[in-house]
């Protein structure tokens, strides 16, 4: 079975997606599929209860994954040598092509948000950038091209 790293904060996120789904979503679906039931005759052409049938399995799967997640993490605790990046380190970085500044956090693949600048360390940036320090330069091996990095701060 494999071990999920956890943050501590994507531990209560976890957490509290969980409850959310388990107390509110059920209850939403369960009433859409009612009324879906009751306003129409023929289930099978019922495009609203069939709609909900598989946001129904979405979330019952989504509830079953995070329950893995829950039965087999690990809480990975605050990095105390600020100055290597691991998991839950903050990176400020240089793209030293075009001079862009970017920062990041290093996440578990499972906490990974990239539109909120969460990263995965198994992503290619994120192995690339694991052990690291301030003033390291990394090359960063993806689909399309290599990225040239250097690592300004690592909080």
């Amino acid at each position: 079975m494999k071990e999920y790293r956890l943050t501590r904060e994507g531990y209560d996120r976890l957490i509290a997606e969980r409850e959310d789904l388990i107390n509110n979503k059920r209850k939403e679906i369960a009433e859409r599929l009612k009324d879906a039931k009751e306003n129409a005759g023929d289930l099978a052409e019922n495009t609203e209860y069939e709609d909900a049938k598989n946001e129904q399995a979405f979330i019952e799967g989504r509830i079953e994954q995070i329950n893995e997640i829950l039965g087999n993490y690990v809480i990975v605790e605050e990095n105390n040598n600020k100055d290597i990046i691991d998991l839950g380190s903050t990176v400020q970085l240089k793209d030293l092509e075009s001079s862009e500044k970017k920062k990041f956090m290093i996440v578990s693949s499972v906490e990974s948000d990239p539109e909120n600048k969460r990263i995965s360390d198994e992503s290619p940036m994120g192995r690339s950038l694991l052990g690291k320090k301030a003033g390291d330069e990394v090359e960063v091996k993806t689909p399309g091209r290599v990225i040239k990095l250097k690592v300004l701060k690592v909080g």
